[in-house]
């Protein structure tokens, strides 16, 4: 069995990286989403209600902080919860592997076999692998898991906040920074044109045609800033 050259083990390597770099990158783009989406139909209805700009600017800055803290915890939860289950996962096969090394050794060179090598090279290689850091072997091609990069609860944490918080801002500003009669009309342009720029980038960055995503996203945000401003109109008129 040949050894993998240094430009294929480097190239592989990047590979991983960029892989991780571009979900890192997708999150932010759709957390940048929400938080436009989400404080754009609060505004907006708010504004149908009243063109109080300090009422405008409180309900913005509520549904910023709101959304941006709800969207750190609930990404600290589940990645918390996601990391105990791939650190239980690497307890049970450091165990196994300890216990009964040679039944490892046979199931991770059946696991590679499977992967198309054939039986006396998938042999070798499970032998070579298992030489070298048979709890990383085993972690990569049984459990998927890269035992050098178990997820971070606190970097999701802040990367959701972030993201959200830098997209509640535009509507934020768009809605208070204007004259009264101009606050909602910039407010809708200059959201319809960020979802587009979102839409498109998490498009283009999950490799998928850009043209269906831009016109779902357009279309979600213009429905949500729709039904708040109708809903805000009508309980202005009740005076509510």
């Amino acid at each position: 069995m040949t050894e993998p050259t240094y430009d294929e083990a480097h190239d592989e390597a990047h590979g991983g990286a960029l892989g991780s770099r571009l979900n890192w990158l997708r999150a932010a783009v759709l957390g940048a989403n929400d938080g436009i989406v989400s404080t754009a139909g609060l505004v907006v209805g708010v504004a149908g209600a009243t063109g109080d700009r300090s009422a405008l600017l409180t309900a913005g800055l509520a549904g910023l902080l709101a959304g941006s803290m709800s969207m750190a915890a609930g990404e600290y939860v589940s990645v918390s919860t996601q990391r105990d289950s791939e650190k239980a996962a690497l307890a049970v096969e450091k165990r196994e592997l300890r216990e009964q090394p040679e039944a490892e050794l046979a199931e991770l060179a059946q696991l590679l076999e499977e992967r198309g090598l054939s039986r006396q090279v998938a042999r070798e290689a499970a032998e070579q692998l298992t030489a070298r850091d048979a709890l990383r072997a085993h972690a990569r091609v049984e459990l998927g898991i890269d035992p050098d990069q178990l997820t971070n609860p606190w970097h999701a944490a802040w990367a959701s906040f972030l993201a959200f918080t830098a997209g509640a801002l535009l509507p934020l500003l768009a809605i208070v920074l204007p004259p009264a009669d101009w606050r909602v009309p910039v407010t809708v342009v200059s959201v319809l044109a960020s979802l587009v720029l979102t839409g498109w980038s998490s498009a283009r960055l999950g490799a998928a045609r850009p043209g269906r995503a831009v016109v779902r996203n357009v279309a979600g945000g213009a429905l949500a800033m729709g039904v708040t401003y109708a809903v805000g109109t009508l309980l202005g008129a009740a005076g509510v």
